[in-house]
């Protein structure tokens, strides 16, 4: 997710933070310990307070993190390629392969949700109990806010709406049912779109009514309506791509450049005879070795340009997303991560042989539209 950065690593996962999450540990904080607790608890001084609502908005971010925590590692389980982790102001985001079977994503989807349920009940129990043993009042509050804001989370987060866990359960279910899995996520991803308008039309009309928090589920809302669009989105497209090969999709032959030649070089016999807008590179054997966006290039100061190898500024194969000609396509694209853009790279053997791209995608996808059956 752009604006994050790494922070270290959970279960063997990159673990990265988001700018927001800051922000939203000081507003978690502020409404502890400007409204809850001075309610529960009142007659303590400003500095207890202070100190207890930054304890218990730092738990309830550790408890995301473990509700993500818990999607990562049943995921590594069942042998799902795992991203990384991103906290961020709506909680948090594990990015990871698409599961193998229903009975996987089940598993995955509703690890998160029994986490935080988990979590609620055990703080909720701690906090009742602390109370009563020992009369420590502001502890125990702390720890039954941390309870119900748990239970609330795990709650909510099982609605039936991609991309909530409760959606991919859905998604799941229907999956197991139909055995037809684009259909179960078209099924889910509409469900999410529908849920997403409820929520920004109910946090509307509270905010008109007074209630601030009002504007917190318009945000919420917004942010699944998007979601859920993009995710039917790319359930249709598997749909019209389904049994087609790389080969079927693929550009070829392909504009390369020598991954050795100064930026300079590169631009001025390279990427203006280009058709595309990232320029796959080969070394010194012809073997390819990643790949340079031209747009990135037009951003390099024209001093430096003299000095730097085009390699030194590309994206290294390794971070690519490289298929068979052999392969489905469809398989290649579960590859993709947000936010690299939708290019595959063709190898055959060690041979640069063509490359996908979204317009290549566009135009399988509007054949399919018409009634086409195969490439021209």
């Amino acid at each position: 997710m752009n604006g994050s950065v790494r922070v270290g690593q959970v279960v063997g996962v990159p673990l990265r933070m988001h700018w927001s999450v800051p922000l939203l540990v000081v507003l978690f904080a502020y409404g502890l310990g400007r409204q809850t607790l001075p309610a529960w608890t009142p007659g303590r001084s400003n500095a207890v307070y202070t100190f207890a609502s930054a304890v218990g908005a730092v738990l309830l971010m550790g408890s995301l993190l473990l509700h993500e925590t818990a999607h990562a590692a049943t995921a590594r389980r069942k042998k799902i390629a795992v991203q990384d982790v991103t906290l961020w102001a709506l909680g948090g985001m594990t990015r990871m392969g698409r599961p193998p079977t229903a009975a996987v994503a089940f598993a995955v989807a509703i690890s998160g949700p029994l986490t935080s349920l988990a979590i609620g009940s055990a703080a909720l129990g701690a906090g009742i109990g602390l109370h009563a043993m020992f009369g420590w009042a502001v502890p125990a509050a702390v720890l039954v806010w941390l309870g119900w804001t748990n239970l609330f989370l795990g709650v909510f987060n099982l609605l039936p709406a991609a991309p909530l866990d409760g959606g991919r359960v859905v998604q799941a279910l229907l999956w197991w049912r139909t055995g037809d899995r684009e259909r179960a996520d078209r099924a889910a991803s509409r469900s999410g779109q529908v849920v997403g308008w409820l929520l920004m039309a109910f946090g509307w009309i509270s905010f008109l009514r007074g209630v601030p928090g009002g504007l917190w589920l318009v945000v919420v809302g917004l942010f699944i309506t998007l979601v859920a669009g993009s995710e039917r989105q790319r359930a249709v497209i598997h749909t019209s791509l389904r049994g087609v090969k790389v080969a079927d999709a693929m550009s070829s032959p392909v504009t390369t450049g020598a991954d050795w030649l100064t930026i300079r070089h590169f631009i001025d016999e390279v990427a203006v005879n280009s058709r595309h807008s990232a320029v796959p590179l080969l070394d010194f054997e012809g073997r390819p070795s990643g790949i340079v966006q031209i747009g990135k290039l037009a951003r390099i100061p024209g001093a430096r340009r003299e000095e730097l190898r085009v390699r030194e500024v590309a994206t290294p194969l390794s971070q690519c997303v490289v298929a068979a000609p052999s392969d489905l396509l469809s398989e290649a694209l579960d590859k993709l991560r947000p936010g690299t853009g939708m290019r595959i790279l063709v190898v055959d053997g060690h041979q640069l042989v063509g490359i996908v791209t979204a317009k290549d995608i566009s135009r399988l996808v509007q054949r399919h539209t018409l009634g086409g059956r195969g490439p021209d």
